[in-house]
């Protein structure tokens, strides 16, 4: 597995509080990771550190196979970190433009085809001083990919958004990494949307990482097949497994495998099926059970 990013021991205090504690962390190249924890977990910490910010107190980190600063390393990232500010005077256009100057890359940038890509087509030439927080998050996420980095690191990039800002959002990470060959870190609250958009998760929690893993194989975990079938009570006295009734339909402890021949035993015993399904834990509950939190996670952006 080729790493984008890895840590080793990875250490930030401030005074008597440790932002990141030991962070042990190996990001793979190629599809979307998504960094996820509540309030002073440490993500926009790891974050800054990453982008030469701010100085790790202890351990290692390296991006791109370079040290963190190396300017070799750094001209293939791109990021965005908390809500962006830009010069309000400039319109959407000439702040890129202005961006694009500062980096080096004026001459190589097609601006109209980010300010399209991020759906700010129609407000290129507005003033950024009347935009609302989700416009200036899709002007953040352009300038962060306008160079065209193999890497990019996007701290709450759908926040202040409305739910279709969200879908558009989602779509454009996604189309990165499989179309562009982006790898793409994000950091989010919305733990749905990152169950829809990641490959892998990782969770800190006070400075340290409780989970990692696929999201598809974290989520898996205590799988069951889900039946709705008539009568209940014969769904339920025909299994010769585990189960639990949930509403109109029974949870079943099975393996994958077992599946066709249970549903066709119970249809020989009498039953219509009328659904058959297999659900997992969602990413929220996993959540939820590693970090101890009783409430939905909002953006960390205080560690």
């Amino acid at each position: 597995m080729n790493a984008v990013i890895e840590t080793r021991g990875l250490t930030k205090t401030y005074g008597s509080v440790r932002a990141l504690d030991g962070l042990d962390l190996t990001i793979p190249k190629g599809g979307v990771y998504g960094v996820l924890g509540p309030n002073g977990a440490g993500k926009s910490t790891l974050f800054r550190i990453l982008l030469g910010l701010i100085r790790a107190t202890d351990g290692t980190a390296s991006v791109m196979g370079g040290g963190v600063g190396d300017v070799g390393a750094m001209r293939r990232m791109g990021s965005m970190i908390e809500t962006p500010r830009f010069p309000p005077f400039m319109t959407a256009r000439q702040v890129l433009r202005w961006l694009a100057l500062e980096h080096g890359v004026g001459g190589e940038t097609d601006i109209p085809y980010w300010l399209e890509r991020v759906g700010l087509t129609q407000a290129a030439d507005r003033k950024v001083r009347g935009f609302s927080v989700g416009m200036m998050q899709r002007l953040g996420v352009a300038a962060a990919l306008m160079s065209r980095p193999e890497l990019v690191i996007l701290d709450e990039p759908t926040s202040g958004m409305d739910p279709p800002g969200i879908q558009e959002m989602r779509a454009l990470i996604r189309s990165l990494a499989t179309e562009d060959g982006v790898t793409v870190v994000l950091a989010s609250h919305q733990l749905l949307e990152v169950q829809r958009v990641c490959d892998r998760v990782a969770i800190l929690n006070r400075g340290k990482l409780v989970r990692e893993g696929a999201v598809g194989e974290l989520t898996a975990i205590g799988e069951r097949l889900r039946l709705v079938g008539t009568p209940i009570e014969k769904v339920l006295s025909g299994l010769s497994v585990a189960a639990t009734r949930d509403g109109d339909a029974v949870l079943a402890d099975i393996k994958r495998s077992e599946g066709p021949a249970l549903i066709r035993a119970l249809v020989e015993q009498g039953v219509d099926i009328h659904e058959a399904r297999w659900v997992g834990t969602d990413l929220e509950a996993i959540f939820f059970t590693e970090t101890g939190s009783v409430q939905t996670p909002e953006a960390d952006h205080a560690g």
